[in-house]
């Protein structure tokens, strides 16, 4: 996995080590894109992990900027390296997402800014709405 030495060293500069389960789930990331933690599991299960383990390195790698993290369609989260920042569209009805560059949300970012004094974290956005293909003829 060519992202993992600056994943180990992102790691070891937040004061953490880079574990078995987390370079497992790492690689699985790296070769799936966008992953519920179920699907996680099923590519990591050969490991041993325990599915609990899987929940538990999500969320630490998520909060630790390793991992984007994403609510899709009907509230089930998603998983992906954290890579370039960007954004995402999801269909509530199909789930199917789009994906923005950061830059088409940075005007909105500096005029909520200059309303409130408030600096946001834009990393990583996700809108839920409804994609042209469920989107009713009546709207």
């Amino acid at each position: 996995m060519s992202c993992t030495p600056r994943l180990t060293q992102l790691l070891r500069l937040r004061g953490f080590r880079m574990t078995p389960q987390r370079l497992a789930i790492l690689q699985a990331l790296h070769d799936g894109g966008h992953l519920s933690p179920g699907q996680v599991y099923k590519r990591v299960a050969q490991t041993g992990m325990m599915e609990t383990t899987v929940y538990r390195t999500l969320d630490f790698l998520a909060e630790n900027g390793i991992l984007f993290v994403t609510n899709r369609a009907k509230g089930h989260l998603a998983y992906e390296l954290a890579r370039a920042s960007h954004h995402h569209l999801v269909c509530r009805t199909c789930g199917a997402q789009v994906d923005l560059e950061r830059e088409a949300l940075q005007p909105l970012v500096d005029q909520l800014f200059q309303r409130t004094g408030y600096r946001l974290d834009v990393g990583h956005f996700t809108f839920s709405g409804l994609c042209p293909v469920c989107l009713p003829d009546s709207e």
